[in-house]
């Protein structure tokens, strides 16, 4: 098989074959290269998933896996990690006929690597901060940009990429004209710090959320994945931004070792604690919205609709991305902060993330709302479900959290115990597995958590139900209660974690059609 790990320096005509297509980051890169003009086909499992959608909106369907998706005219294959060069039947094929074949994250550090391009990263917030730094640059006039988050994003237009008018039709302004970038545009994605991934990516500036221990099966401590995004922050250019969080200890330990390492790196910081032009001031929640201040527009009111203050803090962290995307191509963020008012308006979130999956009204007549969230480390959960309880004060809260992999429950086993308490009510699963790692190498359970959760909490606070769904009936009964003089608007149902536990929720909405 050739060697090459690159793509071309055009993607125009280029015939690209994905395999695992369905996947959400696979999608997205889709959704670049197709507006790069690139010719697409790809291959998945027959089951539907949402990424069909984004597909089909292309013109595209996923065939099955086979040997025959690889012909003459294939120039490229793209492939998931979750699939592997000597058993996939397209991958097979295209190893023996010689045809350069990228890992996913191969093909979008390609891709960075010609453009002036931007990674966001952190163990929390990556996906709602590259979601907000797209919703806000689709407001910035004439700005060529390209996005590409790890979710849908409600503002993109319900998929996970925004690519700016101007970048389809290569009308791009001459003063936004960058040297030696073929696509002539801002590149902004999401970039992961499992097993390295983020390694591949080509960045110009980098935005750091937060770190702390996660992915225990690949990083066994604290000190091994802030290593990992030291490395990725040194791989900025001679000069280039790290944009961090500093109201995050593990964001700004991990800045001063990257900055000992690279002195030359501009460090700008973002938060209640970062001084300077992104010193972050929190404003009231009224109406279900966050008001919120920067010192750069002085009293100058921002607004997020979507509830807590780990968002509030990632809007922050976008805006102050966009500044210093402004000020590179030698504009001033002032002029532009009606446009940056209008982008973090129009932001609602994105799938799985604090999405309003539904809402109905009982037999009795009590307001329920069903909200879906993707936390599954014990830091995302408790700010989440403060921030819900700050902005939803006039509901009591249900959440079904169910944990995803053995090794990350039993690493920080009393931390999950201890961040749902801003729930009314606690229902706890089974642990939901991964395909790489053994449950019989763990000696913990979704009842150890449940056991470990209870010392936290009132006993008639926490209950647990193997299945989510199994917990149908038991969530019926409760939101069936009258409300009380506490909480006078109702209830909300929240599913919280990486696991399936989504279908809960859904199952209610439907038993009240």
């Amino acid at each position: 098989m050739s060697e090459i790990k690159s793509l071309p320096e055009s993607l125009s005509n280029v015939h690209i074959h994905f395999v695992g297509i369905k996947g959400t980051g696979m999608a997205a890169l889709v959704e670049i290269f197709f507006h790069n003009g690139a010719i697409i086909t790809g291959s998945d499992v027959s089951e539907r998933f949402y990424t069909d959608e984004i597909l089909e909106k292309l013109g595209l369907k996923a065939l099955p896996f086979s040997e025959k998706n690889i012909t003459d005219q294939i120039e490229y294959v793209v492939y998931s990690s979750a699939y592997k060069l000597d058993t996939n039947p397209d991958l097979k094929e295209a190893v023996r006929r010689g045809i350069p074949c990228l890992l996913y994250t191969e093909a979008l550090g390609s891709y960075s690597s010609r453009a002036y391009s931007c990674g966001i990263c952190g163990v929390h917030g990556k996906t709602t901060t590259t979601g907000l730094t797209g919703t806000i640059l689709k407001e910035i006039p004439d700005f060529p940009s390209q996005i590409l988050a790890g979710s849908i994003i409600n503002s993109f237009g319900k998929t996970c990429t925004f690519t700016s008018k101007n970048v389809k039709d290569k009308s791009i302004p001459k003063e936004f004209e960058i040297t030696n970038a073929p696509f002539n545009s801002v590149f902004v994605a999401e970039t992961c710090e499992y097993q390295r991934h983020f390694m591949s990516f080509c960045p110009q500036k980098i935005l750091l959320t937060s770190v702390e221990s996660d992915h225990q099966d690949y990083y066994p401590t604290y000190e091994d994945i802030r290593e990992a995004f030291v490395d990725y922050i040194c791989k900025l250019p001679p000069n280039g931004d790290l944009i961090y969080c500093a109201d995050d200890s593990g964001a700004v330990e991990t800045a001063l070792i990257a900055y000992n390492k690279r002195p030359d790196i501009n460090l700008i910081p973002y938060g209640e604690n970062a001084g300077g032009d992104y010193q972050l001031t929190f404003g009231k929640v009224e109406n279900e919205k966050n008001k919120f201040y920067l010192n750069l527009f002085g009293k100058e009111e921002l607004y997020l609709k979507v509830p807590g203050k780990h968002d509030v803090r990632d809007a922050a962290g976008a805006v102050a991305l966009v500044c210093q995307m402004l000020r590179y191509f030698g504009k001033h963020p002032e002029t532009f902060v009606k446009n940056i008012i209008k982008g973090l308006e129009s932001f609602s979130g994105g799938k799985r993330r604090s999405e309003i999956v539904g809402s109905f009204k009982t037999k009795n007549g009590n307001d329920v709302l069903v909200i879906d969230d993707y936390g599954h480390h014990p830091t995302a959960i408790k700010t989440t479900l403060e921030g819900y309880r700050e902005f939803y004060k006039g509901r009591k809260i249900i959440v079904d959290f169910m944990s995803h992999t053995y090794s990350r429950t039993q690493s920080l086993l009393k931390e999950f115990a201890q961040s749902t308490q801003s729930a009314d009510i606690i229902i706890l699963n089974k642990i939901y597995s991964s395909a790489r790692e053994n449950a019989a190498d763990f000696n913990i359970t979704g009842k150890t958590l449940y056991e470990e959760t209870v010392k936290c909490n009132s006993k008639d606070k926490v209950f647990y139900y193997e299945e989510s769904t199994d917990a149908l009936d038991f969530v019926r009964s409760l939101i069936e209660e009258p409300v009380s003089s506490q909480y006078p608007d109702g209830y909300i149902l929240v599913t919280m974690g990486a696991g399936d536990n989504w279908k809960l929720g859904t199952k209610l909405i439907e038993s009240y059609k």
